[in-house]
């Protein structure tokens, strides 16, 4: 077993679900993030549904940059390439939940369809291209697999905790000045600090920077 190889996968995951969370702390893919966080259950479903989404828009638009895009000079194609790969994922997707799930589909409304333009989704496949891992080497595809992993179950994680968060909101009692978006805002930037708190980890676990 290449130990080298499983260390990084696990620096990768872990960093992308906690340290660099692309939601609390790099604040891609708020949009959905506040419009779908009222509800537990549209929350899960749409954290599950951006996860498949990044999963599959990776293994898909890392080949045909690699060996489509790059060796033929059409890099800069790029973000076009990959927003029209992303948007035939959600098609399929939003066909998919319409057919099998018709309930979790109507209860993701519009937000569904916004998955094409969320910028986490678009974010991690061009991210993949820039970012490297411990040693300092460019992600391989089974990295840029786990790192997109591991962005959508930060994405799912953001999601859940924060859909907790807004259920303990409804049953307070909030001064009319911060009812709604304002109080919103103020527990998302509350939530996002507690994730900033977790800087450092990675080096202490792993004995490198994050």
């Amino acid at each position: 077993m290449d130990y080298s190889l499983l260390k990084s996968l696990l620096i990768i995951m872990f960093s992308s679900i906690i340290i660099n969370n692309y939601v609390l702390s790099r604040f891609l893919g708020i949009c959905p993030f506040l419009g779908v966080s009222k509800k537990l259950d549209s929350a899960a479903g749409m954290g599950v549904s951006v996860t498949l989404v990044m999963i599959i828009a990776t293994v898909v638009t890392w080949p045909i940059q690699t060996y489509l895009l790059e060796p033929n000079g059409l890099g800069y194609l790029q973000t076009l390439v990959f927003i029209l790969v992303i948007a035939s994922l959600v098609q399929m997707i939003d066909i998919t939940l319409k057919k099998c799930i018709p309930a979790l589909h109507k209860a993701l409304g519009v937000y569904l369809p916004l998955i094409t333009t969320n910028c986490a989704v678009l974010g991690v496949t061009l991210n993949n291209f820039t970012e490297t891992n411990y040693i300092g080497s460019a992600y391989s595809y089974l990295e840029a697999i786990f790192n997109a992993a591991g962005v959508g179950l930060g994405f799912l994680l953001a999601m859940v905790l924060f859909a907790g968060v807004r259920s303990r909101i409804d049953e307070s009692k909030v001064p009319s000045h911060f009812r709604g978006l304002a109080i919103t805002l103020v527990a998302a930037s509350f939530l996002s600090l507690v994730f900033f708190g977790f800087a450092g980890v990675v080096n202490n676990l792993f004995g490198i920077g994050a």
